[in-house]
């Protein structure tokens, strides 16, 4: 799943089609709004948002925090406040567990240990199977995305993941990599310092990042620091932790390990403290912390220092900016100047550590506040290949296979992550411990997304979905609805009406008079009246069963949609 260049999900005469239905370039950059513009900065802080509140100021709340937004998201906030459509978004909904969704005997795929339609999260290690189980796993991850409700709780899932990642590949073991996404899951609104603790002793991230071969003959540096530098103080300007520091957090950490012969026994694989492993002697922190000293203890009274480092570094002022500020940079804007940080990031941490580092009052504050609705703030990110391609077949509301065929259901979603790859975000594994550079990697970051070859392939995505189809596998394509995404909306009659609400749903912003014209006049067929759509769509209302009548509306549809979709305003959020 990492060969970047893969094209098996393009049908083989994807040529040929091309050549019949592109009326349009490849990439229309027509747009007021160039790719994540540079903001001046803003006056707007904390206080609640008071202004004004229609459908557009409520689908910049729901693109931030969803995957793409249906006409019923938007539908879900009528009657509600911003506090109250915030407080909508921050509940958790139910997931369904992970399946064998793999068995293919006439490819040889058969797991002897999981039957197909059962659940793999508490198998033993499956050897050759884990390549599938993973698999699994990836596809789940990307069916909660698709089947959100109107909550942030999948989206901070990313946020999660990016910023405190393991690589599924690296761990290649399907159960414990789904432990790890359950705990975030768990944790997703929860205490930061909680989720830490957790992630520490975390089975996939003790082997993801060696801490079960962390002991006192040879401490493992790697997640001593990238607790420190990645996870909760990061590289700011006052991140003044040492290299003595990253030393003493891993001499703290030793003796953690993953019980082998538990795992050999039963399948099961869980972490403990193995007290002949840890360093007892006294670790010595620097000024940045203190001067700090954490005594060394022995025996099981060794695990007591894990407690005392994270209490240590969460005493630090750096953790609860540096937390807010990724979620600044997640959520609002990639970079933070000075107004930014003083105004919004310093104003967070401070709710943050009131809170005891709950993270719930943190998203509210930030959600609710006139400093995220500020208009400034509208189409200035450019959208993650996940929030591009799972947000299209969402906001047109594709429907996918039968849910009842598993064995599709888990090609479909391979071909979801094959599709995510190849515009450079493969889905449970970032590039490194880093997470994915668009999120961290000044000064390019969201940029990072677009190069001339990643481009391409979201146009090739769009205009699948506009005429041939996503494609599953051979003979299974499966296209927009683009006659019952319009049905959806309040006027699909009006040629006017229905290119500014289709607008405002794919777009999350009004497009100027002279955009919207250019629109119509593809939708018209370069006729003047508007009644040569009114028309045709009343005639297909009419008569919902005539092919021909259909294949007029749909004629006009899908080169007005595959130009809307190929705007500049389509890659920004």
């Amino acid at each position: 799943m990492n060969n970047s260049k893969d094209r098996n999900y393009l049908p083989k005469n994807y040529q040929e089609l091309l050549a019949k239905y592109r009326k349009v370039p490849p990439v229309v950059l027509e747009t007021n709004h160039p790719a994540s513009p540079k903001r001046s900065a803003l006056a707007t802080g904390l206080e609640v948002y008071s202004g004004e509140w229609g459908d557009v100021q409520k689908l910049h709340l729901l693109r931030r925090t969803l995957f793409g937004t249906r006409q019923k998201d938007l539908e879900a906030l009528a009657g509600l406040d911003v506090s109250q459509a915030v407080d909508l978004l921050l509940t958790k909904g139910t997931v369904t567990l992970p399946v064998n969704n793999y068995n293919d005997p006439a490819n040889g795929v058969e797991d002897p240990e999981i039957a197909f339609g059962e659940t793999w999260i508490n198998s033993a290690y499956g050897d050759q199977y884990e390549g599938p189980r993973t698999n699994s796993l990836k596809g789940w991850l990307i069916k909660n995305m698709l089947n959100q409700d109107t909550s942030v709780e999948e989206k901070m899932l990313l946020f999660w993941h990016n910023l405190l990642p393991i690589q599924t590949w690296g761990v290649f073991y399907a159960k414990l990599s789904y432990r790890y996404f359950e705990m975030l899951r768990r944790n997703l609104f929860g205490n930061f310092k909680t989720m830490i603790k957790e992630l520490t002793l975390d089975p996939a991230m003790l082997l993801y990042l060696n801490g079960t071969f962390n002991n006192k003959e040879a401490p493992d540096e790697n997640y001593g620091r990238e607790l420190q530098e990645l996870f909760c103080i990061g590289k700011g300007p006052n991140a003044n932790f040492t290299e003595e520091d990253v030393q003493a957090a891993a001499r703290v950490l030793t003796g953690w390990v993953v019980r082998w012969e538990d795992f050999e026994a039963s399948g099961i694989l869980p972490s403990y403290f193995y007290s002949p492993f840890h360093d007892t002697t006294n670790k010595q922190f620097s000024a940045f912390y203190g001067n700090r000293v954490i005594l060394g203890r022995t025996g099981e009274a060794g695990a007591e220092e894990l407690d005392e480092l994270l209490d240590m570094i969460f005493d630090n002022n750096e953790t609860a900016l540096y937390l807010c500020r990724r979620l600044y940079q997640f959520f609002v804007y990639p970079e933070i100047d000075a107004a930014a940080e003083s105004q919004v990031i310093e104003p967070l941490a401070n709710i943050l550590r009131t809170n005891d580092y709950e993270v719930k009052p943190v998203l509210e504050a930030l959600f609710k506040s006139a400093h995220f609705h500020d208009e400034a703030n509208w189409g200035a990110i450019i959208k993650s290949p996940t929030e591009y391609v799972l947000g299209l077949w969402r906001t047109l509301e594709v429907e996918g296979v039968d849910p009842e065929d598993l064995l599709l259901g888990y090609t479909q979603h391979n071909s979801f992550l094959w599709n995510m790859a190849n515009l450079g975000m493969e889905i449970g594994d970032p590039p490194s411990v880093s997470g994915w550079p668009a999120y961290y990697q000044t000064p390019s970051y969201d940029k990072y997304w677009l190069t001339t070859d990643t481009i391409a392939n979201r146009a090739i995505a769009s205009d699948s979905l506009v005429y041939w189809g996503f494609w599953i596998k051979e003979g299974v394509q499966i296209p927009a609805d683009l006659i019952k995404f319009i049905s959806g909306l309040n006027h699909p009659e009006d040629p006017n009406l229905m290119l500014l609400e289709s607008s405002r749903l794919l777009l999350g912003m009004e497009l100027e008079t002279e955009m919207l014209n250019n629109l119509k006049s593809i939708l018209l067929s370069g006729q003047q009246t508007d009644s040569y759509w009114s028309t045709a769509w009343g005639e297909l209302t009419e008569n919902p069963d005539d092919e021909e009548y259909r294949m007029v509306v749909e004629n006009r549809l899908k080169p007005t949609f595959q130009h809307l979709l190929q705007l500049g305003e389509a890659q920004l959020m």
